[in-house]
């Protein structure tokens, strides 16, 4: 990366449970900059939760209300560090413009893990009532669009939050 990265966006992908709110919100306090979470970007401007979302609109309007939350959120014109929702990699638009926009950071691991870190599933409509299987069915089917998106790639599993950030920073900053 050039030396252009104290302008550019920093954004995290990954899937359900692999810190991209944490880690994003921690990293946004370190670098002086605005936190932006996509999933909150359409529930603040549908004033409906993502569950709620799924279960009244469909996952298709939902993915239409996503991309525009990525499109406002890359515009934003301050640097700014964004955690995308799991599946917004996974609309080819969403791939290009995040890439474009900022230095992308895939946080990853394991199924079973990211299952310890989001319990339930509650609130999680595409992990409601399912579980390990359903983690490691997605991270099949999404790797490509992570890979095809990142610019880096950090490893959650067995780390602190303050070990993730320092790991995601470093990146960012070479």
């Amino acid at each position: 990366m050039s030396n252009d990265g104290a302008r550019r966006h920093l954004v995290l992908v990954g899937l359900m449970g692999a810190g991209k709110t944490t880690v994003g919100a921690a990293c946004a306090t370190r670098l002086a900059r605005p936190f932006v979470d996509t999933d909150d970007v359409v529930e603040a401007n549908t004033g409906m939760t993502v569950a709620e979302l799924f279960a009244h609109e469909g996952e298709a309007r939902f993915r239409e209300l996503e991309r525009q939350a990525v499109v406002d959120a890359c515009a934003t014109p301050a640097p700014a560090v964004i955690a995308c929702g799991g599946g917004a990699v996974v609309d080819a638009d969403n791939r290009r413009r995040l890439h474009r926009a900022g230095f992308v950071v895939w946080l990853q691991a394991a199924p079973a893990t990211l299952m310890a870190r989001v319990k339930t599933g509650s609130g999680r409509p595409l992990l409601e009532g399912r579980g390990t299987a359903t983690l490691e069915r997605l991270a099949v089917v999404r790797a490509a669009a992570y890979e095809a998106t990142a610019d880096a790639l950090v490893d959650t599993d067995g780390r602190t939050v303050h070990e993730v950030v320092d790991a995601v920073l470093e990146a960012y900053r070479q």
